[in-house]
């Protein structure tokens, strides 16, 4: 699956999803595991874990009966080069905006 940066931050907006990628990003857990730290159910993490897979934030891998998740390197990534990109365009109009002034004077 491949990741945008832009649904990847989006997916990040919801303070609950934030706070199950910051438990994962210290461990990978399961669903349960997730319920029992945040005051969540484990239908709702189960939702917000959907969510985050859907933009490429978690993978998940079977273990038993029941579901590891983890950070994807890859939907970090895909955020990076998002913002280093929105990052090098507002540099790139500074200067701009920076040349023009210094030319009008």
């Amino acid at each position: 699956m491949e990741t945008n940066g832009i649904d990847a931050i989006g997916a990040l907006g919801d303070p609950t999803r934030r706070a199950i990628f910051e438990c994962l990003a210290r461990r990978p857990m399961a669903v349960g595991q997730l319920s029992g730290e945040l005051p969540v159910t484990r239908p709702a993490v189960s939702q917000h874990l959907k969510v985050l897979k859907q933009a490429g934030l978690v993978t998940d891998r079977a273990d038993g009966t029941r579901r590891i998740y983890r950070v994807n390197s890859d939907g970090v990534r895909a955020i990076h080069v998002y913002l280093d990109q929105m990052w090098s365009q507002a540099l790139t109009g500074f200067q701009q905006a920076a040349q023009q002034i210094a030319d009008t004077e």
